[in-house]
């Protein structure tokens, strides 16, 4: 087996493939130009994309389909390093990644404002993960020629609690992070196909299947591999256009920086603008409405019913238009259903309400550090300390979440040596630094268009994308004329996070077909995340979890075949929570890092490189710190705070962090949990 895991012809035979397989991606997306300009309807070309790019996916998943435990869980271990960091990046530019980091840029700036973190919060703490995945865990894992993660803490400790915690661990901030996953690929495939989000869901997660569950990590390494080409190109092609477009130069990390001046000038040209403060007055008028409602929910709820009724009957009594009536009927069924139902309703209106009565739509200033002046009066201080902190958190939390993923920490499982899984880290620090490096010039580069073409632009006359994706999702995108002037004002338009990079090509003049790549690649990303952790989560479940827990005996293909079937189950329940929205994808990716920040790290780090460490230590330590994390997540979730006894109940912020960064205080507690429960054990063994 040496001569096909290191020979020279082995790598050529690999690097041939993949040159023809990135000639014929660019002369598909070249023929399919040529079609759109022949008359090739965007009906047409956005469910090509999707078949087509799916039905590639699911070919490398057939053709690497095996029922080998070696081959299914870890590939065999003879993945050439360089296609591992291929792969390695494709399954680490998730969803969040591509579709959501360039949008928390433009809607939180670079480093932050009040209730945000600050985008490059993502970037620097993902990015400096991988340094801390090379120097202290990955080569040591390898070395133990484990399958996952949860093998590592039964090894190295022995017992089942160690095992136990990991897998419960595991399949927690995994399935967190894969209804992110399938929340993206809904979003896409809908916007590509026109068919409903539900519907988007199930047809992406068929792509996802045919490749985890036929072939496992043996399918999934070469499908990431040419996953990662289709986002690579869907992403640089759209921000090198808008960089040549604005400044002559299509090299967009280089020369995006001088659009930051020019938005910092545009931004203090809208602050003063008669016309943005109109808008800021109509926001405020409903943020009154609103906080009136929520006094009295009861009178409200009822007086607005009665109002939608009486309009009914008025336009049925003057003969209006069908259409009118049917509009006001819907109107009435949509209202909420109950009191309890009203109050939500109403007051996440109130906070969207009071976000946009801020200055700019209440998005940040780039020119300013983090979330105000810190030279400014009291409120700007502390507000700029606050958004200090948790920027800090955040990167915090995506260090040791990296350090602890376990959907990427299997990859290093799968390459044939230690060394290689070191120079699987560098490569994979390459290949999303090609990407991460152009994330800040997109977000820059959509504002400054937005800004100078959509601003100022009458309503009458607005790009058809802008009614398409609100069709899509409302919550997506909204433009509405607050101050009744007929012109769009920044302040009225809402773009989400999760759009502005499916609609860079659109907001940049490009050709449709571009638009068709866009939503392939992110398509791309999400499919590729979602293979890995659907993998760990059945792996989890089935070999650590069900066989090492209850002694059951069954031959190593018996358990590939069980855990096939726990994938598609677990792909199906991670679709219908998805189906729900419960969250955009930022918030859902960054509470799955918080989680295995907290729970993995410390007693992994710990278990590795201090040799009195012991299993009772690990195990209070793994289960103070998953205690204390999801603790605070579920504090600061309303859908969930009613399963906490009233009596556990702390209000508020501690010390101003936002939920998203809860690892931070779950993994502290565990380190010193499992070091001093570590201490407290040998001592007792001593004796």
């Amino acid at each position: 087996m040496t001569e096909p895991v290191t020979g020279r012809s082995y790598i050529a035979q690999l690097n041939r493939i993949l040159g023809l397989y990135v000639l014929g991606l660019v002369g598909f997306v070249a023929a399919m130009a040529w079609a759109e300009q022949r008359g090739l309807s965007r009906h047409w070309i956005g469910p090509i994309f999707l078949f087509l790019t799916v039905m590639m996916y699911a070919v490398i998943g057939v053709y690497g389909r095996t029922s080998d435990p070696d081959e299914y869980y870890v590939a065999g271990r003879r993945i050439p390093p360089i296609y591992n960091g291929m792969a390695t990046a494709a399954d680490w530019m998730s969803a969040a990644s591509f579709i959501s980091l360039s949008g928390a840029l433009y809607l939180q700036g670079f480093s932050g404002m009040p209730g945000a973190p600050g985008g490059l919060a993502y970037m620097l703490g993902w990015t400096g993960g991988f340094v801390l995945v090379a120097m202290l865990i990955a080569p040591p894992l390898r070395a133990m020629k484990l399958y996952t993660i949860p093998d590592f803490f039964q090894v190295r400790f022995g017992g089942d609690w160690p095992r136990i915690l990991a897998a419960v661990g595991a399949v927690l901030c995994s399935f967190t992070y894969v209804v992110a996953q399938i929340y993206g690929v809904g979003l896409i495939a809908s916007r590509l196909t026109g068919v409903q989000f539900e519907i988007g869901i199930m047809l992406g997660l068929g792509g996802v299947l045919l490749c985890s569950f036929l072939g496992g990590m043996r399918a999934i390494t070469w499908t990431q591999v040419a996953q990662y080409v289709v986002l690579l190109l869907a992403f640089l092609i759209p921000v090198s256009w808008l960089a040549y477009k604005q400044l002559g130069n299509p090299a967009a990390p280089l020369a995006y920086g001088q659009q930051l001046g020019k938005i910092a000038e545009r931004e203090a040209a809208l602050l003063a603008s008669d016309a943005e403060k109109q808008v800021i007055a109509a926001y405020q008028q409903k943020v009154r409405e609103y906080q009136e409602r929520l006094a009295d929910v009861p009178a409200a709820l009822e007086r607005e019913r009665n109002e939608a009724r009486q309009r009914i009957q008025e336009l049925r009594s003057r003969g209006a238009d069908v259409d009118l009536i049917v509009t006001a009927s819907r109107e009435l069924l949509s209202m909420p259903r109950d009191e309890a139902e009203a109050r939500e309703r109403w007051s996440r209106e109130l906070r969207e309400n009071q976000e946009r009565a801020q200055p700019l739509g209440g998005l940040p200033r780039h020119s300013l550090p983090f979330a105000a002046d810190p030279q400014g009066d009291e409120i700007q201080q502390a507000q700029y300390e606050i958004s200090r902190r948790n920027f800090m958190a955040l990167l915090f939390c995506l260090m040791l979440g990296t350090a602890g993923m376990p959907h990427l920490l299997m990859r290093y499982y799968t390459v044939p040596t230690v060394a290689g899984a070191r120079a699987s880290v560098a490569w994979s620090l390459l290949f999303i630094a090609l990407l991460y490096l152009s994330v800040p010039a997109l977000a820059a580069l959509v504002k400054f268009e937005v800004m100078t073409h959509l601003v100022g632009s009458r309503f009458d006359e607005l790009p058809a994308w802008i009614a398409q994706w609100a069709r899509v999702d409302a919550s997506l995108l909204s433009v509405q004329d607050m101050n009744g002037d007929g012109i769009v004002q920044f302040g009225e338009v809402r773009l989400g996070a999760d759009l502005l990079v499916l609609a860079t090509p659109e907001i940049g003049g490009l050709p449709y077909v571009i638009s068709g790549l866009v939503a392939a690649g992110g398509l791309a990303a999400a499919l590729s995340t979602a293979d890995g952790l659907l993998l760990t989560i059945s792996n989890a479940l089935v070999r650590d979890l069900y066989f090492q827990s209850t002694g059951h005996k069954a031959s190593p293909e018996q358990r590939v075949i069980l855990t096939k079937f726990t994938l598609l189950t677990v792909a199906l329940a991670a679709a219908f929570v998805a189906a729900l929205k419960p969250s955009e994808i930022l918030p859902l990716v960054s509470a799955s890092f918080s989680i295995a920040a907290a729970t993995f790290v410390p007693a992994m780090v710990l278990g590795i490189y201090w040799r009195h460490t012991t299993r009772q230590g690990a195990v209070a330590g793994m289960l103070v710190g998953l205690a204390v994390t999801v603790y605070y997540l579920v504090l600061h979730n309303n859908a969930l705070r009613g399963l906490l006894p009233q009596a556990i109940l702390v209000p508020g912020l501690w010390w101003g962090i936002d939920p998203i960064s809860a690892g931070v205080f779950g993994a502290p507690m565990g380190l010193i949990a499992t070091w001093a429960v570590s201490l407290l054990t040998r001592a007792r063994r001593a004796r």
